[in-house]
């Protein structure tokens, strides 16, 4: 065991000391065929934000829309490419492109190794930076501000997006309409509001299933076209109360397998004051460095929540994977739900 304490309430090495999924574990070939079961009206969504909103980087201004470009080609870029320059026989043209892309811009999973924490997991008295199940994901990285080769070389050999990637994220999901319920005023919705929202919905929570928050907050970035105005970002829709501990507990008991939402940070950010030293994304805390939990940001649910209202449904299947970039700490996505 790397390790001789584990923060309280976490489940590091209850999946395997070396485990590196998390609560993906859950999502089992019976959770898989548990939403086959949901697909009746043969119906498909797509669940992704075009990938240049919300534009701008209103929302984290370390954040950047995708940049696309291309390289030289004889003289021309590699773009409606003649082929006949290099064969005069020849009558193809061909395109090829390349993108600049924060991989937690738009509609994304974070991965595990996203968020940790300042945790003495050796005992021997110090506080050190690890991530989920007591992991080290990647050493320190030095370099000036902007510098793209900052993280060459670096470790990042455990917890990447692309273990994610690699279980293909399918299984039965659960929509949560806090919409209907909430409008789209800024509220903070703890463990309290939550319970009520699904006991009026009659939403049933399972060990494995994936939950969707449906706020309207897409809504509001798809109604900017691209010009985000960021006070208005900042009032708008429903977020989860990170720093309610009978919300974190609810996370903990329920067994969900992941925590998806339409908003920016799934929780309320930045968050509520804490008492003493905390962290300043508690629910990020709690989900990715405590129990493996992966959380999605920015889906576009809309169109979904709209059809599961007027069936009067809440479950759904739900296919999911992020890229398989090797090491990356997130990774856009876009994920399908079948009705």
């Amino acid at each position: 065991m790397r390790w001789k304490n584990r923060p309280q309430g976490s489940n590091w090495g209850d999946f395997g000391a070396d485990d590196e999924l998390g609560r993906l574990n859950l999502l089992t070939p019976e959770k898989v065929l548990q939403g086959v079961a949901e697909v009746h009206a043969g119906r498909s969504f797509c669940l992704s934000l075009p990938l240049d909103l919300p534009g701008g980087n209103a929302l984290n201004r370390f954040r950047h829309p995708p940049r696309r470009f291309t390289s030289g080609r004889e003289g021309k870029l590699n773009y409606n490419f003649e082929l006949n320059r290099l064969n005069p026989a020849f009558t193809d043209i061909v395109s090829d492109d390349a993108v600049l892309l924060y991989t937690q811009y738009s509609t994304q999973w974070d991965a595990l190794s996203h968020v940790g924490g300042l945790f003495d997991a050796d005992g021997d008295g110090v506080a050190e930076p690890l991530y989920y199940n007591g992991w080290r994901a990647g050493e320190d990285v030095q370099g000036p501000a902007g510098h793209e080769d900052a993280l060459e070389g670096v470790n990042a050999k455990r917890l990447g997006i692309e273990k994610m990637a690699e279980t293909a994220v399918s299984g039965r999901a659960v929509m949560i309409d806090l919409a209907r319920h909430c409008g789209r005023e800024r509220v903070l919705v703890d463990y309290v509001r939550l319970m009520e929202i699904c006991a009026t919905d009659k939403i049933v929570i399972e060990p494995g299933d994936m939950v969707c928050l449906y706020t309207g907050f897409a809504d509001v970035i798809m109604e900017m076209n691209g010009e985000p105005d960021g006070h208005r970002l900042e009032t708008s829709c429903a977020v989860l109360d990170g720093r309610d501990p009978a919300l974190l507990q609810w996370i903990t008991d329920s067994g969900l397998s992941v925590l998806i939402a339409d908003n920016y940070a799934v929780e309320a950010y930045p968050a509520r004051e804490g008492d003493g030293c905390c962290a300043a994304l508690p629910l990020h805390e709690h989900c990715l460095f405590k129990l493996g939990i992966h959380l999605g940001e920015l889906w576009y649910l809309t169109e979904l929540a709209q059809f599961l209202r007027d069936a009067g449904r809440n479950r759904f299947m739900l296919t999911a994977p992020p890229l398989r970039l090797p090491g990356a700490v997130g990774s856009p996505t876009s994920p399908v739900a079948l009705v």
